[in-house]
């Protein structure tokens, strides 16, 4: 499990996501988790697999699940 405090009050997690494959699926799986109330700041990497998210406060794992869900592709776990 990655999760970690970049600056008082922002927690950055990393999530392994599956089927991502160039930069449309970044951008979807970045919009669809943005939305989640907190989230600051959401990097998503085809060529890794990895979305970084950057958030008020941990985040429900559930609630990241479902918006990757929503975006078209499968959270596979932390990083």
């Amino acid at each position: 499990m990655t999760t970690h405090t970049d600056t008082p009050g922002s927690v950055t997690t990393v999530y392994k996501v599956t089927g991502m494959s160039c930069g449309h699926c970044e951008g979807a799986i970045s919009g669809e988790v943005s939305e989640i109330p907190g989230v600051t700041s959401v990097k998503a990497v085809a060529s890794t697999g990895e979305v970084t998210v950057v958030s008020e406060a941990p985040l429900d794992d559930e609630a990241v699940r479902a918006a990757v869900d929503e975006a078209g592709f499968e959270l596979a776990g932390r990083a």
